[in-house]
């Protein structure tokens, strides 16, 4: 759960070093709604690049930023509907877009979900105690950049193999980086690592996004009111909102699929992972290449009583897709198969991960036979701006991307896609994947049989923590109050 007792003495020290260091936290309502944010931190923000790293920036965790790189304002939620013509299906697949939150992704506001309850109760004393972030690659950024905006130290932790761009980033802002074996799929070794450095050192609070309830609760309530908009805005007289699909990864963007079942009971929730590593789906193993869900394990904030559906992704229709998104060829060829030229210019906000969703929703569109009065949602998490070194391997390693290889990918890989590999969840089902927690969580990692049980038969447990908001904003704000900015 989330601990919100409160530390006076460690308060009253980080009270006293934000107000040195001279900044404001936002809150929950005013990432929700920026038109709540004072005119005065507008008018610093017109002035500032969407990635610097100043605690102004901190009031740019929400997905109404302005769709541009510095000095923008606040607007409508930043999203994109995907033609027809790309997916080969009549339902409207409409994505939330990551790439314009600071660091490029929307983890940033995960991690500020998990680590701001903590400084505002003094329970994370940011003078001594240094922030560790145990990732597959976004979320240690994230947690980085976010730490260093609320004057705390950090060290992320993400598999060696994961892609140059996130090295190279957080060599500058994280203040320590330890690169673990293997690559997306080793999840448990950046699970020994965290407790190697318990065990060994005493400055140190982890922030485990698969545990953190932290990161649930930001996409519960942030990420869910997003979505809500978008449907208020684009759902017609005689429209279906069918559900949202999520790659799994930690399982904290799929929190916004729980807000979203509570307003449309009929909603789905799709959780998705790599077919090469099929944990969800078969209990199974292996290693995968889509960049940004972490797996072999079930996240312990996953509530899986409520997934109505798994799928399992191709890599490599992932890496085809990547190629025929991004490649002078690719392009070419969509606009002859009909593909506005306006839409094919926004391509480049889709990341692996992102692609890899978009495949989820036109597979599970396929599934049902959604037509043009359905729409499905998803989230494009973050861009092919993180990935450019991947794209120059995969040129290197296959050499110029030709028409022929465009034109076997589209029909392979989007009109070509079946709906094998899913999994339409019974009741069984779900207590099957649920109860998989128990070796990662019980057996390794210290919790309790009693709260895996909680989880499943309390009717209380996940609405206790989602009720957890207003009281989260108080303490911000009395938070605010007492550094005395305002």
């Amino acid at each position: 759960m989330i601990d919100l007792t409160i530390n006076e003495d460690k308060l009253e020290k980080t009270i006293e070093r934000v107000r040195e260091r001279n900044f404001i936290i936002p809150t929950f309502a005013q990432m929700k709604d920026p038109s709540l944010i004072p005119d005065s931190m507008k008018e610093k923000l017109s002035s500032l690049g969407l990635w610097d790293v100043t605690p102004e920036n901190l009031f740019r965790i929400t997905w109404k930023n302005e769709p541009t790189p510095k000095g923008g304002g606040f607007g409508g939620v930043n999203y994109l509907e995907i033609p027809s013509s790309l997916t080969g299906v009549g339902a409207r697949i409409i994505a939330l877009v990551g790439k314009w939150m600071p660091t490029g992704s929307h983890k940033v506001g995960a991690t500020f979900g998990c680590l701001v309850p903590r400084l505002v109760t003094g329970q994370f004393d940011p003078a001594k105690d240094k922030a560790v972030w145990p990732s597959t690659g976004n979320y240690c950024r994230g947690g980085a950049y976010d730490a260093s905006l609320l004057a705390c130290e950090s060290i992320a932790i993400l598999p060696e193999g994961m892609s140059r761009e996130r090295f190279e980033w957080l060599e500058k802002v994280a203040g320590e980086v330890i690169a673990t074996p293997g690559s997306e799929s080793n999840v448990k070794e950046i699970f020994d690592k965290t407790w190697e450095l318990r065990e060994t050192r005493d400055d140190v609070v982890i922030f485990n996004q698969f545990d953190e309830f932290g990161n649930y609760l930001w996409h519960y309530d942030i990420t869910g009111h997003a979505m809500e908009e978008v449907l208020k805005k684009e759902l017609r007289p005689n429209d279906n909102y069918a559900g949202v699909v999520l790659t799994t990864g930690s399982a904290g963007t799929l929190a916004c699929g729980e807000y979203l079942k509570q307003i449309f009971p009929s909603g789905k929730v799709v959780a998705g992972e790599a077919w090469q590593c099929p944990t969800l789906l078969e209990n199974g193993f292996g290693e995968h290449r889509i960049e940004g869900i972490g797996d072999k394990h079930v996240p312990w904030i996953h509530n899986v009583k409520n997934t109505d559906m798994i799928i399992s992704l191709d890599d490599n229709v992932i890496v085809n897709l990547a190629r025929l998104f991004n490649e002078p060829a690719g392009h070419k060829y969509l606009v002859e198969k009909g593909v506005p030229e306006a839409f094919i210019a926004n391509l480049e906000l889709l990341g692996f991960s992102s692609i890899a969703n978009l495949v989820m929703a036109i597979k599970f569109a396929k599934y049902y036979e959604l037509g043009e009065n359905d729409i499905v949602l998803t989230v494009f998490t973050d861009s092919m701006e993180l990935y450019q070194s991947r794209l120059r391997e995969m040129h290197e390693e296959y050499g110029e991307y030709l028409k022929i290889e465009a034109a076997a990918h589209f029909a392979n890989d989007l009109y070509g896609l079946k709906t094998d590999h899913l999994l339409e969840t019974r009741y069984t089902d779900r207590r099957s994947v649920h109860n998989l927690k128990y070796y990662t969580w019980v057996e390794q990692q210290g919790r309790t049989y009693e709260e895996i049980m909680a989880q499943w038969y309390d009717r209380d447990y996940w609405t206790s923590i989602q009720a957890l908001l207003p009281e989260i904003d108080r303490l911000i704000v009395e938070f605010n109050e007492r550094v005395g900015l305002i």
